[in-house]
C-alpha cells in the first residue's frame, strides 16, 4: 500500500514538474535533456499536450500584442539625450561637519592622510597577530 502511495506521489510530483517547465519549452529556453523529457510526458499526457498547447497560444498572443505596439522613433532616443545633456550638472553639498572638513582637503592631503591610516590599519593588524599567536 505504501509503494502505491510513493509511487503516486512521485507521478504527481514528476507532472508538477513538467508544467513548470512547459514555458520554458514552448520559448525553446530549455536544455536538451529537459526538453526531451517535456517531449517525452507531453507524448503520453494529452492533458499536459492541451497545457502547452494553451501556453503556446497565449505565447504568440503576446509577441503580436508587442509587435503591433511598435518600436520607438530614434527621434525619440536623440530627444531623450539632448534633455540629459542640457540638464545642468549637479554638485553634491556635503553635509555634516566631518564630511565639510574631508572635502576642503586638498587631493594631496588627502591622499597622505589615507596612506597614513592605512599604515595604522597595517600595524594594529601586525600587533592583534603577533599576541594571539
Amino acid at each position: 500500500m505504501t509503494m502505491i502511495v510513493t509511487a503516486r506521489r512521485d507521478s504527481v510530483e514528476q507532472r508538477d514538474e513538467i508544467e513548470m517547465l512547459l514555458p520554458w519549452h514552448v520559448t525553446g529556453m530549455l536544455s536538451r535533456v529537459e526538453a526531451q523529457r517535456v517531449e517525452a510526458a507531453l507524448a503520453n499526457n494529452p492533458g499536459l499536450a492541451r497545457e502547452r498547447a494553451s501556453i503556446q497560444e497565449e505565447y504568440n498572443e503576446v509577441i503580436m500584442l508587442h509587435d503591433s505596439l511598435g518600436a520607438p522613433s530614434s527621434r525619440a532616443l536623440h530627444q531623450l539625450f539632448a534633455a540629459i545633456e542640457a540638464e545642468p550638472p549637479r554638485r553634491l553639498k556635503p553635509s555634516g561637519l566631518f564630511a565639510r572638513f574631508v572635502s576642503s582637503l586638498s587631493p594631496r592631503t588627502l591622499a597622505v592622510a589615507a596612506g597614513l591610516a592605512l599604515l595604522v590599519l597595517v600595524a594594529q593588524a601586525f600587533v592583534i597577530g603577533w599576541r594571539l599567536f
